[in-house]
């Protein structure tokens, strides 16, 4: 009862964006001293910030990565074991990952949490509240309760990171089968078929993509979660490192600090938070569309346009880190450029078309 309070005093913390300063912000592009609209979505993006105060000169990013275990991974939707998760983690925590490397080209640094895995990995800062879900074809993957301090523990760190000064926070996440705990809480929150919104993970077969579709389609015949609940659905047959995203965003909407999705799995933890709280958009920035089947119909969900669409189906964090470099240098143009009264030529004007 405690946590449920909890969780909605921090609904209640995320506020609308703010229009009048978006459209201030679209207003200073028009002044500044280049053609209109020449930057294209990248000026949409960045005056999207303004909404929540969140324009900056440069920003200071740091990359949160969510690792946790799904029990159903038993039911052999995937490629490769548990044992997976904690072994990637430990790369991570290493610094050896493709999340570090990239991230350490861009002198950003990488923080990994243990929301949920079996196996506790040194340098993982642990803040789960049990060791992996249940198989949710056999039961429901939580309780509720779990759901819920999972969201919170997620909220709670991106406050923290707030607080610590990161101005730009990214979303990650690793847990082997959580690709087939997505496709199950993306089909039931946008009432999609289960085969329409399924893939391959990390490369399955002919063979495992048709257990992988049967075992997602038993279960949400099984566990009949409720669309307009989203904790029922989360619960039931979502994933402990889906719950700790789903509070980051929610976390991150509180503190007004933007944060930058990743791919198909933190998109469905962003689809989550919305449905939570629909305000928690204005915080959103897209990076790409996954390469999984779903993907675009979670973003269309989420009203946000993908900026790139490279297939990538990495996770980590990764898609969110190729955004950062075009949101910096966008931020630099929008806070150094002059405009044209200052450099003494009238301004472009909008024309009719």
């Amino acid at each position: 009862m405690q946590e449920g309070l909890m969780l909605q005093q921090l609904l209640a913390e995320i506020l609308p964006a703010d229009l009048k300063k978006i459209e201030a912000a679209k207003e200073r592009w028009n002044q500044l001293a280049k053609p209109l609209h020449s930057l294209g979505r990248l000026e949409e993006l960045l005056a999207k910030l303004a909404g929540i105060d969140a324009i900056a000169a440069k920003y200071k990013p740091c990359v949160a990565v969510f690792c946790a275990d799904n029990g159903v991974v038993s039911e052999g939707v995937t490629q490769t074991g548990q044992e997976v998760t904690a072994i990637v983690a430990k790369t991570i925590a290493e610094g050896k990952s493709s999340v570090c490397l990239m991230a350490n080209e861009q002198n950003i640094p990488v923080f990994p949490y243990d929301v949920g895995m079996a196996r506790e990995v040194p340098g993982v800062r642990t803040c789960k509240v049990m060791a992996g879900t249940n198989n949710f074809y056999r039961m429901p993957a939580m309780t509720r309760e779990q759901a819920v301090s999972t969201i919170l523990t997620g909220a709670k760190l991106a406050k923290e990171l707030s607080k610590e000064g990161y101005t730009l926070l990214l979303a990650g996440e690793m847990g082997i089968g959580n690709t087939t705990t997505s496709a199950a809480v993306a089909s039931v929150l946008l009432g999609k078929d289960p085969r329409v919104m399924t893939g391959r993970g990390a490369g399955l077969s002919d063979a495992g993509l048709f257990r992988k579709r049967e075992v997602i389609e038993t279960a949400i015949a099984r566990l009949v979660p409720d669309p307009g609940d989203v904790l029922d659905v989360l619960s039931k047959v979502g994933g402990l490192d889906l719950a700790a995203m789903t509070g980051f965003y929610l976390g991150a909407a509180a503190c007004r600090t933007p944060v930058i999705l990743d791919g198909f799995i933190s998109s469905v933890a962003a689809l989550l938070a919305m449905r939570l709280k629909k305000e928690v958009t204005a915080a959103m920035v897209p990076s790409h569309c996954s390469k999984e089947p779903g993907a675009r119909a979670v973003l269309d969900a989420l009203g946000l346009l993908p900026v790139f669409s490279l297939g990538m189906a990495l996770g980590e964090g990764t898609g969110a880190l190729t955004m950062v470099p075009l949101l910096q240098m966008t931020a630099a143009v929008y806070a150094g450029l002059s405009s044209f009264s200052q450099i003494g030529v009238a301004a472009y004007e909008e024309e009719p078309s």
